[in-house]
């Protein structure tokens, strides 16, 4: 684990980051206090539940959602 305070992380921000890339836990403290930790981004990629939520029940995706119907294809050059 590697530890930095702000003025230090901010100078060698770039550095900090690559350990973070390698697998290393960074720590960024103010006054020898940790404040904050990097790690990497893990964007989530897996669909939305649509079924949960205050909106349940009352929202719904039709069948043929991405289907365009025909004159919206021909309005778009999409014949065939």
């Amino acid at each position: 684990m590697t530890m930095a305070n702000i003025s230090e992380a901010k100078a060698q921000l770039s550095k900090l980051l690559e350990a973070v890339l390698s697998g290393e836990e960074v720590i960024i403290a103010k006054a020898g206090k940790p404040i904050a930790k990097l790690v990497p981004y893990d964007k989530d990629t897996s669909p939305r539940d649509l079924s949960m939520g205050i909106l349940k029940g009352k929202v719904w995706m039709a069948d043929d959602f991405d289907e365009l119907p025909e004159e919206m294809r021909e309005a778009f050059g999409m014949n065939g």
